[in-house]
């Protein structure tokens, strides 16, 4: 579960962000919303964080931060060109560095509940952002007390590691890391066990979002469906929930062997293909297997526009996904941007972040609850659109 998350000169952020979800210990303690941020921790967070604002107001990129610190963990050995992130566009922040920092809870190596603090810092190389100047990863055993190192990389390569990250017989490696790429995506390319467990953990993080929003193919939707049958049994009792008209939905095969799926109406004497159905139900399809991965293996779906195609009526059915310590027992988490502000009304106010972009495009991100007075009770839907809470999309 990430329950801090900083980011600065990062697209339109340009002024240093801080999303501290971390929930006052006098919040209701049987909120079923909020889970503990380590394993026996007192302190929680939200099982769901919904970013509200207008169109470019920097909702979006929230969740790109976090999905380029996973993307840049896994994926940035193999990597050639640019990195996929750009600073702030003003003269002032061409030297400036871009810093994105998250904490989460986890495990260290011995299996002691920790939490996390993930740090990176880049400076300008060439015309483009993209030499490392700070990678670092620290942590607090149980959750408390003071950071301690992981590791430590800054400028130049130079590398400190520890008992949890031990450099012995890889330093000629560390040493030669590209200035553009991750060490534990590197390390992990010559069987560095800490680095291997720190990739596991960002193979968690599941996003529809990089530089722009994803959408996936559908064939390879219905080739992860194929591959995947508790996955297909599963979407079959949730299509009906959301879509009163499907009584059943299977596998087929087209002529050139390749899956596609097929579905049974109400009142319909034959079975209807994907291209028939609707916008929202094959919308809903595309994101599920990023849902049911999040909740399998307590990760986070970072989900951008997801109430875009899917009726609100759906929206809290897939939110108490991840309130129900049945289907969610190992506190997954949802990160997603909204533009349905009736689901307001399904959101407690520790689960509210709004965007807004000043005059001078600048970005920037608060929680309802650091709004006062705040009360629960409040309609958050009437008083947000009535203004009392910034971030109002307004027309002319």
């Amino acid at each position: 579960m990430i329950f801090q998350l900083e980011i600065e000169n990062f697209y339109s952020f340009r002024d240093r962000q801080v999303l501290n979800l971390c929930v006052p210990l006098t919040a209701p303690q049987d909120n079923e919303k909020l889970s503990s941020i380590v394993e026996g921790s007192k302190t929680r967070a939200p099982k769901v964080v919904a970013l509200f604002g207008a169109n470019a107001s920097g909702k979006s990129t929230v969740l790109r931060a976090i999905s380029f610190v996973a993307w840049f963990i896994k994926n940035s050995f193999g990597h050639s060109g640019p990195l996929p992130l750009e600073r702030f566009n003003d003269e002032d922040s061409i030297g400036r560095p871009v810093r994105i920092a998250i904490e989460f809870g986890g495990y260290i190596e011995s299996g002691q509940p920790s939490s996390f603090r993930y740090e990176l810092e880049f400076i300008r190389s060439g015309n483009f952002i993209g030499s490392v100047s700070l990678e670092a990863l620290s942590h607090r055993p149980r959750g408390t007390g003071r950071l301690q190192r992981v590791f430590e990389r800054t400028q130049g390569n130079k590398l400190l590691g520890s008992t949890h990250f031990p450099l012995s017989g890889f330093t000629k490696i560390a040493n030669r890391v590209k200035d553009d790429v991750s060490i534990i995506s590197t390390l992990a390319q010559f069987d560095h066990k800490a680095s291997h467990d720190a990739i596991r953990a960002a193979q968690t993080i599941f996003s529809n979002i990089l530089i722009d929003k994803l959408e996936p193919a559908d064939a390879d939707v219905f080739a992860e469906l194929a591959k995947n049958p508790v996955l297909m049994e599963r979407l079959g009792p949730a299509l009906q929930r959301i879509d009163l008209g499907i009584e059943a939905i299977e596998l087929a095969q087209l002529a050139d062997g390749t899956p596609t799926l097929l579905f049974q109406h109400q009142g319909h004497s034959g079975k209807m293909p994907w291209v028939l159905e609707s916008h929202g139900t094959r919308s809903f399809i595309r994101v599920f297997p990023w849902l049911i991965a999040a909740l399998e293996t307590g990760g986070i779906a970072l989900l951008d526009e997801l109430d875009v195609s899917i009726h609100p009526i759906v929206l809290p059915e897939i939110l108490r996904w991840f309130y129900s310590t049945e289907r969610n027992p190992k506190g997954a988490q949802l990160w997603m941007s909204c533009h349905a502000v009736s689901l307001l009304e399904e959101l407690s106010k520790e689960e509210v972040f709004f965007c807004e972009k000043d005059s001078q495009g600048r970005s920037k991100v608060y929680g309802l609850s650091d709004i006062r007075p705040v009360l629960r009770k409040d309609n958050y839907y009437r008083k947000y659109l009535g203004g009392e809470y910034g971030a109002v999309p307004r027309i002319g």
